[in-house]
């Protein structure tokens, strides 16, 4: 049995996550789907890693904000899990109890990614705390948004007007080109549960093709246009 299966037996809703590298576009297709699905009639709740409650709103700024102090990889990991942990617990997990849609920006695979292969910690020692944090809770579908780490570095200097990014986008090149590759192995090994898209095309291009993968999760009218 698929996960997808799986997690749909233990709840109604349906839980999106929206993963990639830095400046992919994840928030703007995660604002365009609400916006349809809510067309649709569905109650939905957009959320984002890590944060999503208030401890993870606090924890936040531990993780990214440079000035911090040392942050090594297993503090990060462990850091980053414990975010987690509360947000499926006091959010994600009550509201897909209530039949909503869950678009989550970032979760399990973001770690596996920066922390198991970017930082070296191992994918399944990263898994392994993870799967405990969460209590196993996997998205029904996982959105990886696909770009070159160059383009993505162009991204980010122009949306911040060349500001310093935060401690994990201020990373080289060739750390962000080991996250992608982290993310695409993971859809590989799992297509029935991934959707991988070239975040380089326009955003409603991709837009649609993420409605197109909902609309059959949900039994949605594909013809609805709200953007």
């Amino acid at each position: 049995m698929n996960n997808a299966a799986e997690h749909s037996e233990e709840h109604t809703g349906l839980f999106v996550a929206l993963e990639g590298g830095e400046a992919t576009g994840k928030t703007t297709q995660i604002g365009l789907l609400r916006k349809w699905l809510q067309a649709c009639g569905r109650h939905v709740v957009t959320t984002r890693e890590p944060g999503g409650t208030a401890i993870g709103e606090r924890i936040r700024p531990l993780l990214l904000d440079h000035g911090q102090g040392e942050v090594d990889p297993r503090t990060e990991a462990l850091l980053f899990a414990a975010s987690r942990a509360a947000h499926v617990r006091q959010l994600i997990r009550p509201a897909l109890s209530r039949g909503e849609v869950v678009l989550c920006d970032r979760y399990v695979d973001s770690s596996l990614a920066y922390q198991g292969v970017g930082r070296g910690l191992g994918i399944e020692e990263v898994a392994q705390i993870n799967r405990w944090a969460t209590e196993g809770l996997t998205p029904d579908l996982t959105v990886v948004l696909d770009v070159d780490p160059e383009i993505s570095r162009r991204r980010r200097a122009h949306r911040d007007g060349g500001a310093v990014g935060d401690r994990i986008e201020s990373a080289d090149n060739a750390f962000h080109s080991r996250l992608r590759q982290a993310f695409l192995d993971r859809a590989e090994a799992a297509p029935e549960r991934y959707l991988v898209l070239d975040a380089a095309v326009d955003a409603q291009s991709i837009q649609q093709r993420i409605r197109t993968r909902l609309a059959k999760l949900l039994d949605l009218d594909q013809g609805v246009q709200t953007v």
